[in-house]
């Protein structure tokens, strides 16, 4: 009986050992996966025109406010989502012809440290058709005081102008990169995508680095011009159509 037993154990074990079981393919199915994009109608954060970065927005800063908040951005799908205000300070009266400069554009960055950096507008384009696009802006009549009393022949120049994007989709391809804005309310390109380009956000940027955004906005006052000693205001109007104009 021992015997037996025995040599019914060995044969198991080499069984094991020299016998290995293939798996067969006995049939195969095929699944699908999908998405779907529709346009995006929600306000687009501002982002940063040195570092431009949809996950990391900022909050920019209005020095012409009370608050220092500036204008919402304009609802999507096809959006203005903000275009700085232009600070050119406190300034001494003098008979000298005088060009002054913006102050850059401050803002809270996504960690909520105080930042500056180039004056900027923004646009995104969340339409999802690389149809194109057209952004102006016109200068709602010139300079004046409270009294309407006028800053004549006085005369905003924009320079260096750049477009800074996240997006791979093409930059626009018609821009100006310096504007010469007229005070008597003309409008003036900015910026402008052919079809296939400008699909997500894209900045017009007044200066490439802080650097060059110092002196890149201008405002140039003759020395012929009556200055009182009082505030001049006037305004901007930054205007979005969905067609691109040709170069």
């Amino acid at each position: 009986m021992k015997k037996i037993v025995t040599a019914a154990v060995f044969v198991g074990l080499g069984m094991t050992s020299t016998i290995t079981a293939q798996a067969a393919e006995v049939a195969a199915y095929h699944s699908n996966g999908q998405i779907v994009f529709e346009p995006n109608t929600e306000p687009t954060d501002p982002i940063s025109p040195i570092d431009p970065d949809p996950d990391n927005p900022i909050k920019p800063v209005d020095p012409t406010t009370p608050d220092g908040k500036p204008e919402p951005g304009t609802n999507g799908p096809l959006s203005i989502d903000f275009a700085s205000s232009l600070y050119f300070g406190m300034q001494k009266i003098t008979s000298k012809t005088e060009v002054y400069h913006a102050s850059l554009q401050k803002y809270e960055d996504a960690a909520g440290a105080e930042q500056e950096g180039p004056n900027f507008v923004q646009v995104t384009d969340n339409r999802g058709t690389e149809s194109g696009w057209t952004l102006h802006v016109k200068q709602n009549g010139q300079f004046k005081t409270g009294k309407v009393q006028e800053l004549k022949a006085a005369q905003i120049r924009l320079t260096n102008g750049t477009i800074v994007t996240p997006s791979e989709s093409p930059k626009p391809s018609n821009f100006k990169s310096t504007i010469t804005l007229d005070p008597n309310g003309a409008e003036s390109l900015v910026m402008s995508a052919q079809k296939g380009e400008g699909a997500g956000t894209y900045l017009m940027s007044w200066g490439d680095s802080l650097f060059a955004a110092v002196d890149s906005i201008e405002l140039e006052v003759p020395g012929s011009t009556t200055k009182y000693a009082v505030k001049y205001s006037t305004t901007f109007t930054w205007l979005l159509t969905d067609t691109p104009t040709n170069p």
